[in-house]
């Protein structure tokens, strides 16, 4: 469902004018200090790569009067476009809601409080360029953050590129450059923002990093907490079951299920075949366990039956994102 908007729309709409070649898209939550800096030096940045640009703010609810610097910011400088939510959406929901308003060709990513430099777009930029991808995303090397986030950050970075196949250093890092037709081929929700670059390459784009730098948090403070481990593991889980298996959950369900099946069966025919052999039968806890192991691989495999015949209905009307077109 397409994130409600209050008064940001009037904000958001723009002359019809050419597209400009970047969309920055800058979701934040009370960052008010740090917004009038931020808006200076992306524009000096960008100005100095001889780009024209516009900026998208999205504001995910913020209660520190931080839309009302943005109107200021927009009335003076049109290239800055804003949406704004009723209440806090989170950052997936933010970054959609900006990946949709981007009219940009090329489009960039970071957050709102002066932790990432705009002075390394042109990194990103070249990178895109140089060597042929169509998503680059900012590795933080020297990180400026409490030592519990580094440490989760590191373990999650090691397993997210283990088991995707992505093999980036820093993934969650939401300094990111896009072409638009990466942006355009997925819908980010949840906590999936995290994991954009696996699900580019899974839609078969071209992903890499480069090295940028962090500075230290200046204003506000860190909204990391325990609930985003929990979080995190949770849409891990859901990435990686869409990466391999949305269009055959069959295969996943259906392994567990005749896995179960076979236990199952296994255990209530030696039972069988001793009872044949005139040995005396009664209730035995592994018989129930067996019987139930038979009931669970049923069912398991009826789940990847309805799986399958979601996924087709869903596949029948989805477009197959296309990196190019001639003609």
């Amino acid at each position: 469902m397409t994130p409600v908007l209050d008064d940001a729309r009037a904000l958001a709409e723009t002359p019809a004018t050419a597209p400009p070649h970047i969309s920055y898209v800058i979701p934040l939550l009370n960052e008010r200090p740090s917004l009038e800096e931020l808006y200076r030096r992306i524009r000096a940045a960008t100005e100095a790569l001889g780009h024209g640009f516009e900026i998208v703010f999205v504001d995910d609810g913020s209660s520190d009067g931080s839309f009302d610097l943005i109107r200021t910011l927009h009335r003076a400088d049109g290239r800055v476009r804003a949406l704004r939510f009723g209440r806090n959406r989170g950052k997936s929901d933010a970054l959609q809601a900006g990946f949709a308003a981007a009219r940009g060709e090329i489009v960039v990513t970071m957050d709102a409080d002066l932790q990432d430099d705009p002075d390394e777009v042109g990194k990103l930029l070249a990178a895109l360029e140089a060597d042929g991808l169509d998503l680059v995303s900012g590795w933080k090397a020297t990180r400026h953050d409490p030592a519990e986030k580094r440490i989760f950050s590191k373990i999650f970075n090691g397993v997210t590129s283990r088991f995707s196949g992505v093999r980036l250093h820093d993934f969650n890092c939401g300094f990111k450059a896009y072409r638009r037709v990466v942006t355009d081929s997925f819908r980010v929700y949840g906590e999936m923002h995290r994991f954009l670059p696996v699900l580019a390459h899974w839609n078969g784009f071209r992903v890499g990093e480069v090295a940028v730098r962090h500075h230290p948090r200046r204003y506000g403070r860190s909204r990391f907490g325990a609930s985003r481990i929990v979080k995190g593991l949770f849409d891990f889980t859901t990435v990686m079951f869409l990466v391999k298996f949305e269009k055959r959950p069959l295969h996943l369900f259906g392994s567990i299920g005749l896995a179960c099946l076979a236990l199952g069966g296994g255990i209530s025919l030696w039972f069988v075949l001793r009872w044949l052999l005139g040995e005396a039968m009664y209730m035995r806890p592994i018989m129930i366990g067996g019987w139930v192991l038979m009931v669970i691989g049923i069912q398991f495999v009826s789940m990847g039956l309805l799986g399958e015949m979601l996924a087709r209905a869903h596949h029948q009307k989805a477009e197959v994102p296309i990196r190019e077109r001639l003609g």
